[in-house]
């Protein structure tokens, strides 16, 4: 059985055990969370290829004693050459028409190929977050810390990418299960898939050995070169040319014009705390509303500590999951597309979080019975992972290239797989994503930080596409309103409203736990209720959360649904 790890000093949860651990190392050697979790990044980006990588996006979530929480968004815009015009010459999207309402089909489909060159469109941005977050590390700690040098912070990942990592049983079960798809794209095949006695592709079992020669090579480059030689270097120039080589609309100057940004993260008050998140693109605010209105209710209709994992529970945050998704998908694109730019959209968007919108929204839902759910969630993977050091400096972050080995195009002198977050754009002409160089795509990432008025903070979230509002919402509730340990909240089974990968139904998924008595009643309200055959479902969700007590506790806690780790100095 999992426990919370619990001690003083520093502590880190990541989805892979040798990420946890590339952090507790740096903590031990002086470093502090943000200097952590750029080697966690790193490692992982090395250690779990199928989930995340430096050719995807990020976003960070931090705070320091004393100061209110700070966000970067490091996430990607649209390359110049990328329209719905340009993917209209070659077959896909929608015909030019005078009348956009009457725009044709194309005979390649109405929407962006999901691998290959074409899906990697956007700018990755997590290497500029790293830089970033370093930046703000650098300006904000006292005199006598010295800077660990990005040699130090590297080294974790350029070793195991030069002498390999054991193939874990997910990036197995993933390969296998795209093999067809990810087999006709070469480097791809020839880096991260094995080849049978009759030279057939096949996957590399669990455990077998994997060696990314390159991808360390791109690193140890930048641990000497820096980080901003990703966008304006010698290694921004090598990736141009072979993501043009390779068929992308990607150019030099996409990687030129990048940088990320810090921006102020979206707050929502609850009644003992304050929980931050990302603005837009991310759906970061449908995670808040989720949590608001669940407090709401819980006012209004007596849920109780005691029912923690109850039918009133789930129903409650089930039906407080609608609510946010459905203002969320209302209002949810890349800021640049919205007038009034990034700071009256995110205005926009934190009204939806005072107290007055969410009890409106709370009086709609009904206790008794389920809404209706007609809805088409979105994919995707990511990694979550989260710090705290000895000073008190808590750290969010989430890492990701999308689907499961993004776009599965991999740069061979790099090494770098590339992301497919573009497809979260339309190439419909009046959608609310439409497709438009230099915009952002929406993103699922939303990692969660809370600052309790009792002093503690607590860093989580966790991977999961569409489920991560839902399972950050049930994890925080589990632990700030039901009184569980974070490895208890973590470890318990959890539900997913929507599409499960490679499904269609948009039923409420059951891990096989919570069948029985449970899924009745909320069969009995009116929810269409699928159960996961196993207990502890993959699709579910890596969850994990830190926390720093005032009196310099650190717990730690990751989920036993991934590879992961909790490590503390």
């Amino acid at each position: 059985m999992m426990h919370t790890r619990r001690g003083f000093g520093g502590a880190c949860a990541a989805p892979h055990h040798l990420a946890a651990e590339a952090g507790r190392d740096i903590l031990r050697d002086g470093g502090n969370a943000i200097e952590a979790m750029v080697a966690m990044a790193a490692t992982v980006a090395v250690a779990y290829p199928h989930m995340n990588g430096i050719g995807g996006d990020g976003f960070w979530l931090i705070k320091r004693p004393g100061q209110a929480p700070i966000a970067i968004d490091a996430c990607g815009a649209a390359a110049e050459l990328a329209s719905r015009e340009f993917y209209a010459d070659l077959g896909y999207g929608f015909a030019p028409s005078s009348d956009d309402a009457c725009a044709s089909p194309l005979a390649k489909g109405t929407s962006i190929p999901t691998r290959g060159p074409l899906a990697a469109l956007t700018v990755a941005g997590t290497i500029g977050g790293w830089q970033e977050a370093l930046a703000y590390s650098t300006e904000t700690s006292a005199p006598e810390h010295t800077p660990l040098p990005l040699t130090q912070l590297l080294a974790t990942a350029i070793r195991l990418g030069n002498d390999g990592i054991a193939v874990s049983a997910s990036q197995q079960a993933l390969s296998e299960k795209h093999l067809a798809t990810l087999s006709q794209l070469p480097v791809f095949a020839e880096r991260y898939l094995g080849q049978s006695e009759t030279g057939d592709a096949i996957a590399f079992h669990e455990g077998a050995r994997l060696r990314q020669p390159e991808l360390a090579a791109t690193l140890a480059h930048l641990a000497q070169a820096g980080l901003d030689d990703f966008y304006r270097g010698e290694l921004a120039a090598r990736m141009a040319e072979e993501l043009e080589a390779a068929g992308s609309p990607l150019r030099l100057g996409d990687l030129n014009g990048y940088q990320a940004r810090r921006v102020t993260p979206l707050k929502v008050r609850l009644r003992d705390s304050n929980i931050y998140n990302l603005p837009a693109p991310t759906q970061g605010m449908a995670t808040l509303m989720i949590l608001g209105l669940y407090d709401e209710m819980s006012a209004l209709h007596g849920i109780g500590e005691e029912e923690g994992n109850t039918p009133r529970h789930l129903h409650a945050l089930i039906e407080a999951t609608k609510r946010a998704f459905l203002v969320r998908d209302d209002l949810i694109t890349s800021p640049d597309a919205m007038e009034g730019g990034l700071k009256g959209y995110v205005a926009t968007q934190q009204a939806h979080l005072e107290t007055s919108a969410l009890a409106e929204e709370a009086e709609k839902i009904d206790m008794q019975s389920a809404l209706t759910w007609p809805y088409e969630p979105a994919e995707g993977d990511t990694i979550w992972m989260g710090a705290t050091d000895n000073d008190g400096t808590t750290v969010s972050f989430i890492q990701s290239v999308y689907w499961e080995f993004g776009s599965g195009v991999v740069l061979p002198g790099s090494g770098v797989m590339w992301q497919n977050r573009g497809l979260a754009f339309d190439l419909a002409p009046n959608s609310l994503r439409s497709l438009a160089p230099g915009r952002k795509p929406f993103h699922t990432l939303n990692p969660s930080l809370a600052c309790f008025d009792d002093g503690r903070v607590m860093a989580f979230g966790t991977m999961g596409g569409e489920g991560q509002p839902q399972t950050q919402a049930a994890v925080f509730t589990r632990i700030a309103r039901h009184g569980m340990s974070l490895q208890a909240a973590i470890s318990a089974p959890r539900w997913l409203l929507g599409r499960t990968w490679g499904d269609v139904s948009t039923s409420l998924k059951l891990e096989s736990r919570l069948d029985g008595d449970m899924a009745d009643a909320l069969r009995a309200l009116g929810h269409e209720v699928e159960i996961v055959a196993e207990a502890y479902s993959d699709t579910l969700g890596h969850a994990g959360a830190v926390m720093r007590h005032p009196d310099g506790t650190v717990e730690a806690a990751h989920d036993p649904r991934s590879d992961g780790g909790a490590a503390l100095t």
